[in-house]
């Protein structure tokens, strides 16, 4: 597994940021079930940042605590059969590690939403990240059972991980 962290902000938590995203991926990865090591790229940034990033690939001019890019376009959410029609599409060349996709996360929301949900920070960056792994594997929220399905594997992630509320 390779994932990059890009910490534009030089953010700093009361946890190491890097030994945290690798639990996280590892987990989602194997909760998913996904066949392939995987490349994540991560970058955390502040509300200027992320309402740039959100402008520019979103064309929405407003902050978020986290935005997800997938870089594979599954017909069902973890179905990794596209992936094996055509890997040269997916996969990167010199690793061979699926290439999922970029996670952006704000610092502040993180902060913010910590102190609002009463939980530590560890567990905000931990849910939005897990919640992001999701989406980088096609589950989305946009209906009601889709939203409950990925709410639903988000928290079980979480707990598996003993990362509770």
């Amino acid at each position: 597994m390779t994932f990059y962290v890009e910490n534009e902000v030089e953010a700093v938590f009361d946890f190491d940021i890097e030994e945290l995203l690798e639990r996280l991926i590892r987990a989602a990865v194997s909760y998913e079930k996904c066949p392939y090591e995987v490349e994540v790229a991560v970058t955390i940034t502040d509300a200027a940042g992320i309402r740039e990033y959100n402008k520019e690939y979103r064309k929405i001019d407003s902050a978020t605590d986290v935005l997800s890019f997938p870089a594979v376009d599954y017909e069902k959410p973890s179905d990794f059969s596209l992936v094996a029609d055509s890997p040269a599409c997916y996969l990167n060349p010199d690793t061979q590690e699926l290439v999922l996709g970029d996670i952006i996360l704000c610092e502040q929301r993180i902060r913010e939403q910590a102190k609002e949900y009463g939980h530590s920070l560890m567990r905000e960056f931990s849910f939005l990240v897990i919640h992001s792994m999701l989406h980088l594997f096609g589950y989305d929220h946009m209906e009601p059972q889709e939203e409950r399905e990925m709410f639903d594997r988000q928290e079980a992630i979480l707990q598996g991980l003993g990362i509770c509320r």
